[in-house]
């Protein structure tokens, strides 16, 4: 009880651009946050090697780095899940770019036994997380709840009550939406090359 209320206080002062704020929110909610990284990073299986803790502190960076405002603990969430998601589709991109040897640079042998630095998803992945990402902008487009509705589930791995609370809408809309969002999106992924 006493947690949920210093929650509410600092997402309140999140309100007013304090950083503080952010920083004395995170350690609150880090498990939510964990959990929520490591689905995300369950759902590109394979080459990725972002660990769950680099993926939260890189959603940590984005989220400091705007004045943010979330009303509830479960808005804040969905909020950190759309920061993960963009981090996720910058490394995808990153991914291609280095396929087509866009990044090539000259390396010593020390530096290129090292590892990669940013993770490392397989040409598939990569591909198939920017074809998502394509398909979500388009769906922006033509509907913004059901894009956001998308991003709560998905992506925030939110139940459908949870999604209705962030986005004040019911959970009745919530299920018709998120139906019809997931139809659009796999006709749409299946009209991609």
């Amino acid at each position: 009880m006493a947690e949920d209320r210093t929650i509410e206080r600092l997402l309140a002062e999140l309100d007013g651009g304090s950083r503080p704020a952010l920083d004395a929110l995170f350690p609150l909610i880090y498990r939510e946050l964990s959990e929520l990284a490591h689905r995300l990073r369950r759902r590109w299986r394979g080459e990725l090697t972002l660990n769950t803790t680099a993926l939260i502190h890189e959603a940590y960076l984005k989220l400091a780095d705007r004045p943010l405002q979330a009303e509830s603990r479960a808005h804040f969430v969905a909020l950190a899940a759309k920061a993960m998601r963009h981090i996720l589709i910058n490394y995808a991109r990153d991914r291609r770019t280095r396929k087509r040897g866009g990044a090539a640079e000259m390396q010593t042998l020390e530096e290129s036994t090292l590892g990669p630095s940013q993770p490392s998803l397989s040409s598939r992945q990569a591909e198939e997380l920017l074809a998502l990402d394509e398909a979500l902008q388009a769906l922006e487009r033509i509907d913004r709840r059901q894009s956001q509705i998308v991003e709560c589930r998905f992506f925030g791995g939110m139940t459908v009550d949870e999604t209705a609370a962030v986005l004040a809408i019911s959970p009745r809309t919530v299920k018709r939406d998120w139906t019809l969002a997931q139809a659009w999106l796999a006709r749409r992924m299946e009209s991609l090359p």
